[in-house]
């Protein structure tokens, strides 16, 4: 079977190799804030998430790292998220240019 990769992050998402992966939607998780406290600091909360289809056989979605640890603690197998951390990744002007490869 063929697999597809659909990219749900806000920005296109290249690898080192030059394969490119344009936006087709975004994926967020909801989140709650705590009030402030005194020190400035609050805690949050994370919830479901939205914009991220789903299953379906052959499909992989490109996620945020965020997106990707709410979705794998929802039991999904079928996201990835960008390495970033990888010490292959591409970087410009100290940005990420692109990467070597996915997480899951």
């Amino acid at each position: 079977m063929t697999t597809t990769l659909y990219n749900y992050t806000p920005h296109s998402i290249t690898l080192n190799s030059g394969e490119k992966y344009d936006s087709v939607g975004v994926a967020r998780v909801r989140n709650t804030f705590s009030e402030v406290d005194d020190n400035g600091i609050c805690s949050v909360s994370y919830g479901d998430i939205t914009g991220l289809p789903e299953p379906k056989d052959g499909c992989i979605y490109i996620v945020s790292a965020l997106v990707l640890a709410a979705a794998k603690a929802a039991g999904r197998t079928d996201c990835v998220a960008p390495a970033t951390g990888h010490p292959d990744c591409l970087r410009k002007d100290g940005f990420i240019i692109s990467v070597p490869c996915f997480v899951r």
